[in-house]
């Protein structure tokens, strides 16, 4: 199969995050045994989800790891004017969900194996295919742990996220916060004297918007991303349960992403401190009154040297020197921070249609994800 008929293949399986993928791991590991290629599963930490890892050619070297995510983001509120499951060719575009993010790439991966299988590679080839990527990068980890233990380590790294096939060398790092305000429920015709427990969260979101205002005004640039600052989002928020009841609990979610791990935990630090000043005006009188917060998920940023391994490679791979930052995250800083590789971020497609309905990618960029995949094939054939 080509990568185009392998990419229609992949879009036919609903994975959206935290569902099982077993049958297209089922799909991939049945296409690498056909090209006579092993390949190991590690069980996700959600139950029916899981990763794989394959390595075709000699195992005493490093070689160079190609991963991809196979999970996709939902569909559910959207208006497809396809079906994102049914892949449709359509004047030079592929559309489905997970075309752009990121089964193309996988396609152009799964691709790429079958061809290194009948060749004599010098150094190896991986294939690091995750679970539960777009729920915070969760079910790669216990894989890195796996490998972690191995005796070799890759010696590069190519994240097949969608930057239109140029090189991006580096993105923010994440911490996604759960807050739960409490405060004093009663009727609402003696709201005065209770304490409204989204009260409590409008003005932390209050405090979380002048933390931005002075974050992009004032905190540390990076002009090579889109958003050059820090940014903190209030993404989530839930509370009440009646109009004549005042709530005593409202919750909200709110994620800070940075470049910098030092400023990333000086705005933790500082929403909780703005958190401790709404709160103590109140317990006096309130004594319950209180905002808990608790980090749910965390991936590290990804900085590359312009020059080290995986940045090198590809550039000679796609044969441009330019790169780039993107703003969205990826597994690149946990196979850095995890595994000590240098990772750098190369796929088909482009963000800007990712997530959202009538996903796509072009048929023209699957041709070049699959041409940076031959010249990598005969690297690997004379390194």
């Amino acid at each position: 199969m080509n990568s185009v008929e392998i990419l229609e293949r992949l879009i036919g399986f609903p994975t959206v995050s935290l569902s099982s993928n077993r049958e297209l791991i089922g799909f991939i590991r049945a296409t690498l045994n056909e090209a006579g290629i092993q390949a190991v599963e590690v069980e996700s930490p959600h139950a029916g989800n899981l990763n794989l890892f394959a390595t075709i050619g000699p195992t005493d070297r490093g070689g160079v790891v190609l991963s991809g995510h196979t999970d996709v983001v939902p569909t559910k509120g959207q208006t497809w004017t396809t079906d994102p499951f049914r892949m449709l060719e359509r004047d030079g575009r592929l559309y489905g969900r997970g075309t752009a993010d990121m089964k193309g790439f996988v396609a152009c991966a799964l691709r790429a194996a079958t061809l290194a299988a009948k060749r004599e590679l010098t150094m190896p080839l991986h294939l690091s295919f995750s679970c539960d990527e777009e729920v915070g990068c969760v079910g790669v980890r216990p894989l890195l742990e796996a490998l972690s233990h191995q005796p070799v380590r890759p010696i590069a790294c190519i994240i097949g996220e969608p930057t239109s096939m140029r090189l991006a060398t580096g993105h923010k790092g994440k911490i996604a916060l759960s807050v739960v305000c409490t405060g004093r429920a009663g009727h609402s015709a003696l709201a005065p004297d209770l304490l409204n427990a989204i009260t409590l969260a409008s003005e932390l979101v209050q405090a979380v918007n002048g933390l931005q205002a002075r974050t992009a005004q004032s905190g540390a640039r990076d002009e090579a991303y889109d958003i050059p600052y820090a940014t903190l989002h209030v993404g989530k928020i839930s509370g009440g349960e009646a109009l004549n009841i005042v709530p005593s609990s409202c919750t909200l979610e709110l994620e800070i992403r940075s470049a910098d791990p030092a400023e990333a935990q000086a705005l933790f630090e500082a929403v909780g401190a703005a958190a401790a000043a709404i709160v103590a005006i109140r317990r006096e009188r309130f004594p319950e009154a209180d905002i808990a917060i608790e980090v749910i998920n965390a991936y590290p940023g990804l900085s590359a040297e312009p020059d080290d391994a995986a940045a090198a490679l590809v550039r000679r791979l796609i044969g441009a020197n330019e790169t780039m930052k993107v703003a969205f995250g990826t597994e690149g800083g946990l196979f850095r921070e995890q595994l000590g590789v240098p990772t750098v971020i190369c796929g088909p497609g482009s963000m800007d249609q990712g997530h959202k309905a009538d996903e796509y990618v072009t048929l023209e960029q699957m041709r070049r994800c699959d041409a940076m995949m031959d010249a990598l094939i005969d690297h690997l054939a004379t390194a």
